[in-house]
């Protein structure tokens, strides 16, 4: 009766990740270590669960019809240790945790680390990285995400915060240039750009009717990391779209100003992302109320 569930953790993680090695990465193991549970379980079910070759693995028949049943029973056993763990105080076990890089250090993580500080059994492994990770594949737990989100199976997401976004210069530069009025004056100024992937991003404003409407900036300067936009922006060099938060000292400093006073810039969300489960686990549910509680705040 011990044995029961020996293997079935490797097995199911194998189906869902969709191979030996990505189940590997996911649970911190080798991919040898992998196949060799595997292995075991079969010959202890009598059973042959995947097809094998040289690139891949696939379900046999009676493989799918097993993994439907474990995955089950997975479920169930989750379900019950998040009952049981919710009524306990302490909040224990590790989160792995992938966030936008800035944002990540300025405003995110920060709390994450108070909250490190007040359960010191909760695990923290922090990921900071401007991609979007894949949760199942690279063995993520929670990814906090901006803006529109991709339509992703086997995903849950809650809004946490929003961006208040802001385009600013230098006194300097619109001193020079003059202050452009309408989203049409953008033509004729300097613009920078954040870009990712060789691609630029939209900047999106609110009309008076509510409506939002994009503009993409053509611009020679271009670049993926926000705090080098902020310093080309405050060394005169034309005017940017930047997150609140992060031009909030410049503003206050006098280094940076609102560039275009009559037209607001449209919040960007921002999400937390996470696998679907029957039931969150007390780390997991306090990681994300703190997150939906404090961050409003530390980004306003």
């Amino acid at each position: 009766m011990n044995d029961m569930l020996n293997g079935i953790p490797e097995f199911v993680e194998a189906v869902e990740a969709g191979g030996f090695s990505a189940a590997a990465v996911r649970m911190n193991l080798s991919r040898s270590a992998i196949g060799k549970t595997i292995a075991r379980l079969e010959k202890r079910l009598n059973v042959r669960l995947f097809h094998r070759t040289t690139r891949m693995q696939s379900l046999t028949d009676e493989g799918q019809a097993f993994y439907e049943r474990c995955r089950r029973a997975l479920d169930e056993i989750q379900s019950g240790e998040a009952m049981l763990e919710s009524g306990k105080r302490e909040v224990t076990g590790r989160l792995r945790i992938s966030m936008p890089v800035l944002f990540g250090r300025r405003c995110a993580a920060p709390l994450l680390l108070e909250l490190a500080r007040i359960h010191p059994k909760l695990e923290l492994d922090l990921s900071f990285s401007d991609r979007v990770v894949d949760l199942f594949d690279e063995g993520f737990d929670l990814a906090i995400r901006n803006g529109v989100l991709r339509d992703e199976a086997g995903l849950a997401a809650r809004k946490i915060a929003f961006n208040r976004m802001m385009l600013c210069a230098s006194p300097s530069y619109l001193a020079a240039k003059g202050t452009p009025r309408t989203i049409a004056d953008l033509a004729g100024h300097d613009l920078i750009v954040y870009a990712r992937s060789g691609e630029a991003k939209k900047w999106t404003f609110l009309q008076q009717d509510g409506s939002a409407v994009e503009y993409l900036p053509a611009t020679r300067l271009r670049f993926d990391d926000l705090e080098v936009l902020a310093d080309a922006a405050v060394s005169g060099m034309g005017i940017t779209w930047l997150p609140c938060w992060l031009v909030r000292d410049y503003m206050s400093a006098g280094m940076l100003v609102p560039a275009l006073k009559n037209i607001s810039s449209r919040a960007v969300n921002i999400y937390a992302v996470w696998p679907q489960t029957p039931q969150l686990s007390l780390k997991m549910r306090v990681v994300i109320d703190l997150l939906a509680e404090r961050l409003p705040d530390v980004m306003d």
